[in-house]
């Protein structure tokens, strides 16, 4: 019987000082939970990933950031090494507009109207879990607000609506939507292989369209430019959605100066611009102009989004109308508004 006995002693006599050293390495590594709330809301990752970098820190924020920047741009690398053979067709269409051609006083004349700046991009994924994802929503946005801050007028181009070279807007320094005052730690490129690192799955970046032109210099108390844009199936910050259009429009009339500082034609344009995007988005629209009996020309679409009697009209009767009604086309004289070009797309669609 002294063999138990003794065994059972020495078991007591060290069982208390396991206990106490692994309880004390546990209180020591633990970080405030009010460091980990800061850092997440700085880098959006995971609890357990915020503890990690902010022990491996000392508890210093700052330094536990750039720990997390150095972890994410290894695993993002790794992670999108391994994804990069899989399909990606599900994702957003995101449109940000930065200047919808505002009427503006100019020193010395009455008025002109301003230049637009626009783009739109669609970036891909492979679930609809991830199309869904916030993170995924405002990678997006983010996109298209870079694209149209960073792109420049080529006056060569005989378009409006241009392609973004990807690897141009890959380097470029990623710029907030929502923070305009926060610089960005890094690229295009760089935040997506940092959320691939985040959810998983494949992102890729599949195309970009930009719009930027500045006043129609002489011209611009008879000519301006506005855009329409519209995204179906949008995502709660309205940035977003899966089908999107973006639509260059012209304006033409004497009395511009005089139309867009008024209220109520201001107002009325932005419906009808909203309209626009609706109508090419909503419809099979492949054109601007067409042969009477193609239905996929924008002008000779019933103009549905409208509403009222543009139902029973088509679209470019109901532009001539809305024109000659608001007092943008004096009698002898050309003028109005015309659709100039468009994009529409479809996520996972060429």
């Amino acid at each position: 019987m002294a063999l138990p006995s003794v065994f059972y002693r020495q078991t007591l006599s060290l069982s208390p000082a396991c206990f106490c050293g692994r309880a004390y390495y546990s209180t020591m590594q633990k970080s405030p939970i009010r460091l980990v709330q800061e850092l997440r809301k700085l880098t959006d990752v995971p609890i357990s990933k915020a503890r990690e970098a902010l022990t491996a820190s000392n508890n210093d924020v700052e330094a536990a950031r750039r720990w997390l920047e150095k972890d994410l741009a290894i695993s993002g690398a790794q992670k999108a090494a391994k994804v990069e053979g899989r399909t990606t067709r599900e994702g957003l269409v995101s449109v940000c507009v930065l200047s919808n051609g505002n009427h503006r006083p100019v020193a010395g004349t009455s008025s002109e109207l301003g230049g637009v700046r626009a783009a739109m991009i669609e970036l891909n994924c492979e679930t609809d879990f991830v199309g869904r994802n916030e993170l995924f929503a405002r990678l997006a946005a983010d996109i298209a607000h870079t694209a149209a801050f960073i792109t420049e007028h080529d006056s060569s181009s005989p378009c409006f609506i241009r392609p973004c070279s990807l690897d141009v807007l890959g380097d470029a320094p990623l710029l907030s939507r929502s923070e305009l005052h926060v610089q960005m730690p890094t690229t295009v490129s760089g935040s997506i292989r940092d959320l691939i690192a985040k959810v998983g799955e494949k992102i890729s970046l599949k195309r970009a369209v930009t719009v930027v032109h500045g006043p129609l210099r002489g011209e611009s108390n008879v000519l301006g430019l506005r855009l329409a844009s519209y995204l179906h199936g949008a995502t709660t910050s309205g940035f977003q959605g899966r089908i999107g259009s973006l639509a260059v429009l012209g304006l033409k009339t004497p009395r511009l100066p005089e139309l867009m500082s008024t209220e109520t034609f201001v107002r009325d344009l932005e419906k009808l611009e909203r309209a626009i995007g609706r109508q090419i988005a909503g419809f099979d629209t492949r054109s601007v102009r067409s042969t009477p009996d193609d239905e996929t020309s924008l002008y000779n679409q019933p103009f549905m989004m409208l509403g009222g009697e543009g139902a029973n009209e088509t679209v470019r009767s109901a532009l001539d109308k809305w024109s000659r009604q608001r007092g943008m086309v004096e009698d002898g004289a050309e003028g109005g508004i015309e659709v100039i070009e468009f994009a529409k797309w479809t996520v996972g669609q060429e």
